[in-house]
């Protein structure tokens, strides 16, 4: 494939190559408008010095350096995530951002407060991905301290300390599990949910919005006991089984957090596929063809994009303010996959 030239970017961008070249080169000032399009039309048809016109486009701007740490770096869902945080970063234009994004391959106290730590010693804001542990409420309350501020990342720790929440209202999404499994079951039965942890306080959510849909609407269901699979497909994958050893008129489950992989091929390793009510979290490569062999029978989704560009306002706004603002809570619509919109 051929690469752009800088007539292809001045044709793009509606302006001459004269233009372009002063935009490139710093010669003339342009108009801020002017070379806003030259930098968005070179990020379109893919010019190579797309970096360099956005060194030129934002140098009057102000400079922000934001951390963000996230879980499981071999998972599609945090490769994803990783990815949207740059292309969030990139598209604001108020500011030029610099992400340092990074991963906890633990999820132990030790390990998060050490990438916290270490995180913040070059950046001004940070947004994590991790369980509540006291240990890290306690690192968190030293940056706060520090006048670094610290956001709470799809399931909320530190609630009075971290600067804020952002992410989906977890506790609707456990109610929204249950209504599926409820609402396609021919007839009533046994239903469970596989949690990672309950010191993640979004899966604790997800539990208790899934058990109150069915206490409160669907009582003819009995909920089993709650079964820990700490993420892993391999522990999910065996407790899956053993499930359904244990239980054969078990009607469907929902896995609150991660390890999804596992339940799946549980269910095809017994060809339940189309028999088990199953939903499980986030649309990856695993959830996408589960839906499509109706496996599973719905994913329910954290809409990335607009969570990664409300988090980079969030953020900024938290680094130019002096005095720390109220710590909230930023919910998101949650999105919905099944079979017929994957």
């Amino acid at each position: 494939m051929r690469r752009p030239t800088i007539s292809d970017l001045a044709k793009a961008s509606g302006v001459s190559v004269a233009t372009i070249d002063r935009v490139l080169n710093g010669r003339h000032r342009v108009r801020e408008e002017t070379a806003r399009r030259v930098y968005e039309a070179a990020q379109e048809i893919g010019y190579h010095a797309v970096g360099l016109l956005r060194q030129r486009v934002f140098e009057d701007l102000p400079q922000y350096r934001l951390g963000f740490v996230l879980q499981k770096p071999v998972q599609s869902f945090y490769q994803t995530f990783a990815k949207e945080i740059v292309v969030a970063a990139q598209a604001v234009t108020t500011a030029r951002i610099t992400p340092q994004v990074d991963f906890v391959a633990a999820s132990t106290p030790t390990a998060i407060v050490e990438k916290l730590k270490a995180m913040a010693a070059r950046s001004q804001a940070i947004a994590l991905v991790a369980p509540d542990y006291p240990a890290v409420t306690a690192a968190i309350e030293e940056l706060k301290e520090r006048g670094i501020p610290i956001f709470s990342l799809l399931s909320d720790f530190s609630t009075g300390v971290r600067q804020g929440y952002i992410g989906v209202d977890n506790r609707k999404v456990g109610r929204t599990a249950a209504w599926i499994i409820a609402r396609s079951a021919r007839r009533p039965g046994k239903v469970a949910c596989f949690v990672g942890s309950h010191r993640f306080h979004g899966h604790e959510l997800r539990e208790i919005g899934f058990r109150s849909y069915f206490r409160e609407n669907a009582p003819e269901f009995e909920v089993l006991d709650t079964l820990i699979n700490l993420d892993t497909p391999e522990i999910t994958h065996e407790a899956t089984l053993n499930l359904l050893q244990k239980h054969p008129d078990l009607i469907g489950f929902y896995v609150c957090g991660g390890g999804m992989e596992g339940a799946i091929s549980a269910i095809r390793e017994e060809r339940l596929a189309g028999k088990l009510i199953a939903v499980v979290n986030e649309l990856t490569p695993d959830s996408k063809a589960a839906l499509a062999d109706d496996v599973v029978a719905m994913a329910i989704g954290t809409p990335l994009p607009a969570l990664c560009k409300e988090l980079m306002s969030l953020m900024m706004k938290s680094v130019e303010s002096d005095e720390t603002a109220v710590p909230g809570q930023s919910f998101l619509p949650f999105e919905i996959f099944v079979s017929e919109n994957i």
